[in-house]
This record gives C-alpha cells, sequence and structure tokens, in this order.
C-alpha cells in the first residue's frame, strides 16, 4: 500500500499521503499545504479526499486551504460540527482512493468526534489505521481537551469513551496493522509517547500501558487522568479555529512579509500593541536585541514555545529573525493560529545597529564561572525546566519556576539580589530572560549551556536527594 507518513519534528506532527490509481487523500495536513500538493502532481495524481481525525488543539490544519486550491472533499468523523462545508461521516462508511478503502471508525475519547481510519489495500487486506489522538505509540491521547471548548465535557466522562472506542473499536484489529499516529515524543497532546512514529498493533497490545486487556474501565481513568500537566493555553484556540474555520495561508504570508525599515519598524511598534518577536539563536539574541522584544528562537520547538508564552492568537507581532528567515517564521506562526504578523525588521537586528538605534544585552557567564560564584557567593539559582525535570536532577537550593508559568510567578525573581537563570541547553532560559527584561529585571545572569553544560564539567552530580553535593 502507498501511504507515506510526512512527520514534522518543530511540532512533533504527522501528517499521511495516500495514492493509487491516480488518486490520492491527505489525513491531517499542517496549514501550510503546498508540499501534499507537489507531492500528488509528482504521482500525477488529483487529492480527491482531505480525512481529518479529529478537530485538532496543537496545530490548524490545512483542510480548507486544499479544499480551495484542489477541490477535494473534506471528511469529518461522526458527530463533528464544522462551520463550512465538509462531509461528516457515519461510522463504518467506506470511502474509495483509487483501489484502496479507508474505513471510518469512530472513536470517541480523546474529543466526540475522533475518529481512526482503517486503510483497506487493493486486495482487500487491511493494512494500518491512522488513529489521530485516540492512540498514540505507547501512549493515547489526553483526554482533558475537549472541556476546554465545551464544559460538560469533563476528562472523566471522555476518558470514559476512550476506554471503549479503544476496547471495542481498536483492540479486536489484527495485530498485523500498523498504526499511524498523528503525534510522537514531545507533543502535548499525551503524556508519554515514544519516540517511534509507528508501530504493529499486536505490539502495541504488548506494550501500551492503557492497552492492558485486563484492565477496568476504573483504573484506565485512574491511569489516564494521573500526572496530566496544564495544556498549553493556546489550544482552544486552535480548536475553534478549526471547527470555525480561518484566513487563508496566502493572505497571512502577504500580510506578515511587508519590510520595515528600522524607522518604520520603530514606528508600527510605538503606534500600535504588536510584540515585537526576536526568533534568533540564544547566543546572539544575548549579544544584543531591541528593547522590550522577546526571544523565541527557530531552532528550537519555535511553534509550541509561541504557543505557550504568547497568551492570545490574535497579537499583532513584529517579526526580528535573521535575514531570509522571515517566510519560515511566518509559516511557523501560522501553524499555531498566529496569524497577526504585520511587518518584520528589513536587514534584521543588524540594520537596527547600523541604525545606532538603542539596544540591550543579556549578561551570560560560563559553567566554571558558575560552580565559582555557586561556592564562594551561595548565589541564587532559578531553574525554568519543566517539574518533572527538575525533580529528577537539579542544583541543590535551587528554585524550580517552569519557563511557561513564568508570568504567574514573577514574584520569585528577585530585584533587590543577583541570580542564575539556567534551563537543560540555553534555549528557554533566553526566553525567560527576555520577558524579565522587558519586565525591568537587570541583575542576573543566563547559564550558558545550561544543566546540561554543568553536568560535563568537573562540578561532582548528585541526585537531587543528595543534598550532601552541590548537584
Amino acid at each position: 500500500m502507498k501511504i507515506e507518513q510526512i512527520y514534522t519534528g518543530c511540532l512533533a506532527h504527522a501528517a499521511y499521503y495516500l495514492e493509487s490509481k491516480g488518486e490520492a487523500a491527505i489525513f491531517d495536513p499542517l496549514r501550510e499545504v503546498q508540499p501534499y500538493i507537489d507531492r500528488a502532481r509528482k504521482d500525477k495524481a488529483k487529492i480527491k479526499y482531505v480525512f481529518e481525525t479529529h478537530f485538532h488543539a496543537d496545530f490548524v490544519s490545512g483542510h480548507l486551504d486544499l479544499q480551495k486550491k484542489t477541490g477535494a472533499q473534506i471528511v469529518f468523523g461522526p458527530t463533528a460540527k464544522p462551520g463550512y462545508e465538509a462531509l461528516v461521516a457515519k461510522d463504518n462508511q467506506i470511502f474509495e482512493v483509487g483501489d484502496y478503502k479507508v474505513k471510518v471508525l469512530h472513536t470517541p475519547g480523546h474529543t466526540m468526534e475522533s475518529t481512526t481510519y482503517l486503510l483497506i489495500d487493493e486486495k482487500g487486506k487491511e493494512h494500518g489505521i491512522i488513529t489521530g489522538d485516540t492512540l498514540f505509540i505507547g501512549d493515547v491521547g489526553r483526554p482533558d481537551l475537549a472541556q476546554h471548548v465545551v464544559s460538560e465535557l469533563t476528562e472523566e466522562k471522555l476518558a470514559a469513551h476512550l476506554y471503549d472506542s479503544l476496547r471495542n473499536k481498536i483492540m479486536p484489529l489484527s495485530d498485523d496493522l500498523i498504526v499511524y499516529p498523528n503525534h510522537g515524543a514531545g507533543s502535548a497532546c499525551g503524556k508519554k509517547m515514544s519516540k517511534e512514529t509507528s508501530d504493529t498493533l499486536g505490539h502495541q497490545k504488548k506494550t501500551n500501558y492503557a492497552l492492558r486487556p485486563d484492565m477496568t474501565k476504573e483504573e484506565f481513568i485512574k491511569e489516564l487522568l494521573t500526572g496530566l500537566t496544564a495544556p498549553p493555553g493556546y489550544f482552544p484556540q486552535n480548536v475553534l479555529m478549526n471547527i470555525k474555520g480561518y484566513e487563508s495561508l496566502d493572505t497571512v504570508m502577504e500580510r506578515g512579509e511587508k519590510p520595515l525599515s528600522p524607522e518604520a519598524f520603530e514606528a508600527v511598534a510605538n503606534e500600535t500593541e504588536a510584540l515585537m518577536l526576536d526568533t534568533r539563536g540564544a547566543e546572539d539574541f544575548a549579544k544584543g536585541f531591541i528593547p522590550n522584544s522577546i526571544n523565541i528562537g527557530l531552532e528550537g520547538s519555535f511553534a509550541q514555545w509561541v504557543g505557550e508564552m504568547i497568551p492570545d492568537v490574535k497579537q499583532q507581532i513584529l517579526l526580528i529573525t535573521y535575514p531570509g528567515k522571515e517566510e519560515e517564521a511566518i509559516t511557523r506562526l501560522s501553524r499555531v493560529g498566529y496569524d497577526r504578523t504585520v511587518g518584520f525588521l528589513d536587514g534584521g537586528f543588524e540594520s537596527w545597529k547600523k541604525a545606532k538605534k538603542p539596544y540591550e544585552t543579556v549578561n551570560r557567564i560560563t559553567s566554571k564561572v558558575f560552580e565559582q560564584m555557586y561556592q564562594t557567593n551561595n548565589v541564587l539559582v532559578i531553574d525554568v525546566r519543566k517539574k518533572s525535570e527538575f525533580d529528577s536532577e537539579h542544583v541543590i537550593g535551587a528554585i524550580n519556576v517552569p519557563l511557561n508559568e513564568i508570568n504567574q510567578h514573577l514574584s520569585q525573581f528577585p530585584k533587590d539580589k543577583p541570580f542564575v537563570l539556567h534551563c537543560a541547553g540555553g534555549y528557554r532560559s533566553m526566553v525567560a530572560a527576555s520577558i524579565l527584561k522587558q519586565r525591568g529585571w537587570e541583575d542576573f545572569v543566563d547559564l550558558i549551556g545550561g544543566f546540561d553544560e554543568l553536568k560535563k564539567t568537573n562540578i561532582k552530580k548528585s541526585k537531587y536527594v543528595e543534598p550532601t553535593t552541590m548537584l
């Protein structure tokens, strides 16, 4: 069977391309649809269907632009209520793509419209299942997202639905089926997804905690809900965009790809409520940045951290990027619904410096300097990694303020004494540093390379539960 996984690492997202006899289907596409159109054109195929497994929360799907540009039919599973033209399929309905068949299996639980698509080859053999967020490799979809859009859909109710869907629709299927999930490790749509992005259903039945055959519904609900962290704030906004519709990416790009001179950039920043977003790497940002700008680097999990740190997807954004990276930044912002980029600094930060505009810096230290400060000055250390990372191992005496919670815990950052800021590798701590600078903090330094760099030095290491040593 000709089925291809198209994986995008920064969102830990998998779309799928299916083709047979000149007809193609796309499953759960990202916002930028040209790569799918190009892929079908390579096969001289026409995209017949765009199948959506559910209304996504962690990204804005490209189904509307695909429909507009190719004439493809959008298909959702039972109970979906999209605010635009789409086919809402019935449970067990079959669609034909060339000689292949796609069978609808309604599997509510992650959301009520969640649907798994069973792929059947030209010989009538069942090949695999595209599971969306119903079943991941090593995990299942979290059941607490829909309640942020529909309050009566409690996480307990959805977890109960998911238990039934897995046992009545998924587990009875053949062990040799290939599981094709919507996400891999790094996605916030589950708790402990594997780094693998596909597997056989038989192996998942043996290794996935949620598919234990002797598990009661009560045990399933308890295990599934235990340890869930709060979802990123942008998730409900993306769900509504996927339900109601959105602007074409072409319109978003046209609005955002507007070069601004330093003078024009400064004028727009002063005359509007636009956020200045600097997407350069931490090292370059630290050496010089426009006052009041925020750093979220393109080289990391850019879209996810934008979603975590910028509360409103309708926020106007002014971009500072490396020259030539403007289109990538606007595209990656749009993947998570941030469509209001209104321009970028022409020539990047260097043009700002050449125009002799004011700029700020972030003081940084090496791990060796940190060791001296820690041993002689008993300096305060603030760790912005996730709580689970901090609990695993951390600098003795450090305070943990996870980056995504920084705005709710600014009181823990002192203004009357110095402190050291760090994360695992330096990406998140520079995001935090830029936010603190914007809010008026000055007396702190950022640790180059973060906790990972500390562990490479000759500093003695220990688990956090062993306070007799430094680490």
